[in-house]
């Protein structure tokens, strides 16, 4: 029997189907900064994040990096694949190191074909992923920089398993789409109404009720569509 698998995804499998796609799985570690794959590329390799997380970016010719989405251990990279295409559609990073599961994409596809019940788990996650694309972009276009913020924490919160995290304001500038200064201002507020704890880069949540608050519908709205869909 395998150990206790901690993705969603595949636990959400029936047993004899979990094990099957545990036992074809290869553990890796993902080191912070790790770009797994690039637009365009064929991918080689789809990820069941464990413990670590990911970020899906968008990146346009003379500016910096916009993220558009986090896969932590409730999801995969390498769901576009259930639509038969092979092809990278965003930048993949790793932005918090961790364990994740491995297979080839030609393992995938196998089993893919063999198991209905991967193709309906997998199907329903890419209508999550999507629906969190088109929240981030609307989430940037209309929502202040701030609540933006608090939605953006809270989800990288949810995905590393852990009270405190490293970011900097230039990370998280690039993530957001801003200014460094905006940032600074966004992260000083939310420290000064004691929601948060920032200090040379580590940041730990103090009140997380609100941070909730402070933060944007689009986090309440992408929890709900996994929840429906999960449940």
């Amino acid at each position: 029997m395998p150990p206790s698998v901690t993705n969603r995804l595949i636990s959400a499998l029936p047993s004899k189907e979990r094990r099957r796609v545990f036992e074809r799985c290869e553990p890796v570690n993902l080191e912070f900064g790790t770009v797994l794959c690039e637009p365009g590329e064929a991918y080689r390799h789809v990820y069941f994040p464990l413990n670590g997380f990911l970020s899906l970016v968008a990146t346009v010719q003379k500016h910096p990096p916009l993220e558009m989405g986090l896969i932590g251990n409730e999801g995969m990279l390498g769901a576009t694949m259930i639509l038969g295409v092979n092809t990278v559609p965003l930048q993949s990073k790793v932005q918090g190191a961790g364990d994740a599961l491995r297979l080839s994409a030609v393992q995938l596809r196998k089993e893919m074909q063999q198991s209905p019940a991967l193709q309906k788990i997998i199907g329903r996650y890419l209508f999550v992923l999507m629906a969190q694309l088109s929240q981030s972009a609307a989430c940037t276009r209309f929502h202040e920089v701030d609540a933006r913020l608090a939605r953006w924490l809270l989800e990288t919160h949810d995905r590393s398993h852990a009270e405190q995290f490293h970011l900097t304001h230039n990370f998280l500038a690039d993530m957001l789409g801003v200014r460094r200064s905006a940032v600074t201002i966004a992260a000083g507020g939310l420290q000064r109404k004691q929601l948060i704890s920032y200090s040379r880069g580590a940041i730990s949540i103090i009140n997380r009720k609100g941070l909730e608050a402070a933060s944007c519908e689009c986090y309440g709205e992408a929890k709900q569509d996994y929840a429906q869909l999960f449940s």
